[in-house]
């Protein structure tokens, strides 16, 4: 059985998009999931699944089936990046930058494979005292101003040039990492 992560772009900002915990607790079920938790309201959910294989033909299958049961459900798209709990514990223990305030560290997780040439081109010491650190499908962040006046993270979206991805910071990490290693008990 696989543990995952959903990680769903942009629903419950603003008040706009709304995806309520319960509901997405229930789609999550309703493809056939076992073991659902939210954390937050932002998008966040863990859950197990027994068919299919994890990889990426798993992942692509399981997120087409998922992206397209909360379309159906809420009647919008919702962008959404999965990880498996192996993936996860990969992210956490491959951060090169070190962790102040875990609040104003983010890591943006890519849906693809992170374009590191085009983050390469990216004048990183423009945006001092924020920091950024590349990998596979993640872009790590230091943010020490916070997150709400943070340059780094849009430069790199744009560097990036739209792959789907979403972020999430420090604190949230380790606490869907603690969620889903519970539910591997």
């Amino acid at each position: 059985m696989t543990r995952w992560i959903a990680l769903l772009r942009g629903v419950n900002v603003g008040g706009r998009r709304r995806v309520p915990m319960a509901e997405l607790r229930e789609v999550i079920a309703g493809l056939g999931c076992t073991g659902a938790a939210t954390l937050l309201q932002s998008g966040n959910a863990v859950f197990s699944r027994r068919s299919g294989p994890s990889g990426p033909g798993g992942e692509q299958e399981l997120r087409a089936e998922l992206e397209a049961a909360l379309a159906e459900r809420f009647g919008f798209a919702v962008d959404t990046v999965l990880r498996d709990a192996d993936e996860l514990r990969a992210v956490v223990r491959a951060n090169p930058l070190p962790v102040g305030d875990p609040s104003r560290f983010l890591v943006l997780f890519l849906r693809e494979e992170s374009d590191a040439a085009a983050l390469a081109r990216l004048d990183t010491a423009a945006f001092a005292p924020e920091a950024m650190a590349v990998g596979a499908r993640e872009v790590y962040f230091d943010l020490p101003d916070g997150l709400g006046r943070a340059k780094l993270p849009d430069a790199a979206a744009r560097a990036l040039g739209g792959p789907v991805a979403t972020g999430r910071n420090w604190r949230t990490v380790l606490s869907l990492l603690k969620l889903a290693e519970k539910g591997e008990e």
